[in-house]
């Protein structure tokens, strides 16, 4: 029995070939996120990013009223796996394109699934 129907879209994105130096400042990529949720009419709740020391890299979670952003990035091998769910009338491609107009990866394998 279906009791709340929640359609939504699910994002997950793994870009390569993106500079090292994008993928190591938690600052940066916690704007880009909120930026790319914005963009994509999503409501920011909060946000909460985490480096991982010197050189190493970053994951991070906005979470949204419509579901949720994260992003753990790798910048010894120029890659982020990224995550977009988002429910209602936000739009996650809106989103990807605002990060990957960001961080500029050579090479992207996107996988859209359809939720609810």
């Amino acid at each position: 029995m279906r009791v709340h129907a929640t359609p939504g879209c699910h994002v997950l994105a793994d870009l390569r070939g993106i500079e090292a130096r994008l993928l190591t400042d938690a600052n940066a990529l916690r704007a880009v996120l909120i930026q790319a949720a914005e963009h994509a009419g999503a409501h920011v709740l909060g946000a909460h990013f985490h480096h991982f020391g010197e050189q190493a890299g970053v994951t991070g979670v906005v979470m949204l009223s419509e579901s949720h952003i994260s992003i753990h990035t790798w910048p010894e091998h120029g890659f982020a796996a990224l995550d977009i769910f988002m429910c209602g009338a936000a739009k996650p491609e809106w989103a990807l394109q605002h990060v990957r107009e960001a961080l500029k990866p050579v090479d992207a394998q996107i996988t859209s699934v359809d939720r609810g």
